[in-house]
């Protein structure tokens, strides 16, 4: 495989990416997945504050989690779609903020778009302020990794303020043409 050139954050993101995800380009999302995700490359790691360090530049620099899903406290962007290099992975950003929203639910918190996982998915989870924490299927994760398992659906939900999500999404593969329960 070439080695990939760093031109700019985003080539510098992705290039930082590439071993991470040939390591765990077999493995299946799980809870034990994301325990040793958390283990071997959590809050602490080298490449967690690398990752953390880029996406959050990406983000201020204008070219990650610039598209407005419902407005500035929501958005998204694929950085990357599947391609021989990263693995057939994309790599999305996403920004979720709770401050202020008027959803009404539980904690404060802030509820995305309802979506399924047909092959799974890798959230690095940064959070931009402290006690911001992005809902996983083991909880709410403050820093680290969520890994919900293929099929898995869900609302991604934020509270305590503004994260970032890089997901990575195993053949590029998301459904957002899914019902939720009913209530």
């Amino acid at each position: 495989m070439p080695e990939t050139q760093v031109t700019s954050t985003k080539d510098e993101l992705v290039a930082r990416f590439i071993p991470l995800l040939q390591e765990v380009k077999d493995m299946t999302t799980s809870t034990e997945v994301e325990q040793w995700l958390n283990t071997k490359y959590g809050i602490e790691s080298e490449l967690y504050r690398d990752l953390s360090r880029l996406i959050i530049l990406g983000v201020n620099e204008g070219w990650a989690a610039d598209a407005e899903i419902a407005g500035p406290r929501y958005r998204r962007s694929r950085l990357v779609a599947p391609c021989a290099e990263t693995f057939f992975f994309s790599i999305t950003a996403v920004l979720m903020d709770s401050t202020d929203n008027t959803q009404n639910n539980p904690d404060g918190s802030f509820r995305g778009d309802y979506h399924a996982h047909p092959y799974g998915e890798f959230n690095l989870v940064v959070p931009l302020d402290e006690g911001a924490a992005l809902a996983g299927p083991n909880g709410w994760c403050y820093g680290g990794w969520t890994a919900p398992a293929p099929g898995s659906h869900h609302f991604p939900e934020t509270k305590g303020g503004a994260v970032i999500s890089l997901t990575l999404l195993p053949a590029g593969r998301i459904a957002f043409d899914v019902t939720p329960p009913q209530h």
